[in-house]
């Protein structure tokens, strides 16, 4: 893969707390992509398979066709970057639980002239910087952090609260859990608890 466009690729990050519309604007920005009449490739990780294996879907019903994948060098795989071919676009969604070399790949789209969208979560259920979303933040020419409500107060939250049995999961607990609202809410700081959490124990 050497070929190099004269146009500038670029990194688009959407990130924040589970349920505050990240997949929603991510299917949004391909829309408008492929309304353009660009040809957009979209990927996903093989391991979130709770709507649908070959569809990525925003908690609100809005889905697109995806190709799921297991680790971030098949994306690379799948795509075919020619230099007498204009540049496209490659949509990644839950780009959290890939592997490190994500980074990698993404840097080398963006180099190729590829406009590259990404969303996923900023930080897990112990409100930790989740996989190489921290990397991907410092490479990114945009990005956009959206907030969901809490669902005990209504106020803006950035936090995503894992349940267990109704009770806050345990900061020990393991840190992948693929689910939905029956294993997670947003919530703001105040109602935000994890039992264990050097901070955020109360």
């Amino acid at each position: 893969m050497n070929a190099h466009f004269n146009k500038k690729g670029s990194i688009e990050v959407i990130c924040g707390s589970m349920f505050c519309g990240k997949t929603e604007e991510l299917i949004r920005r391909i829309r408008r992509a492929e309304h353009a009449r660009l040809k957009v490739f979209v990927f996903k990780p093989e391991i979130d398979d709770r709507y649908d294996k070959c569809c990525i879907q925003s908690h609100d019903g809005t889905s697109h066709i995806a190709l799921p994948v297991e680790k971030s060098t098949d994306i690379l795989d799948c795509i075919q970057i020619k230099e007498d071919k204009p540049p496209f676009v490659v949509a990644i969604d839950e780009v959290q639980f890939f592997d490190f070399q994500i980074t990698t790949i993404i840097a080398t789209m963006k180099f190729l002239g590829v406009r590259v969208i990404v969303a996923g979560l900023d930080n897990d259920f112990r409100h930790e910087p989740f996989g190489a979303m921290p990397i991907l933040l410092a490479q990114a020419d945009h990005v956009q952090k959206l907030s969901a409500i809490c669902m005990v107060c209504g106020e803006d939250a950035v936090f995503t609260q894992r349940l267990v049995n109704h009770s806050p999961a345990h900061y020990d607990d393991p840190l992948i859990l693929i689910g939905g609202s029956e294993a997670y809410e947003p919530r703001c700081l105040d109602h935000y608890k994890c039992p264990g959490h050097p901070i955020y124990d109360h």
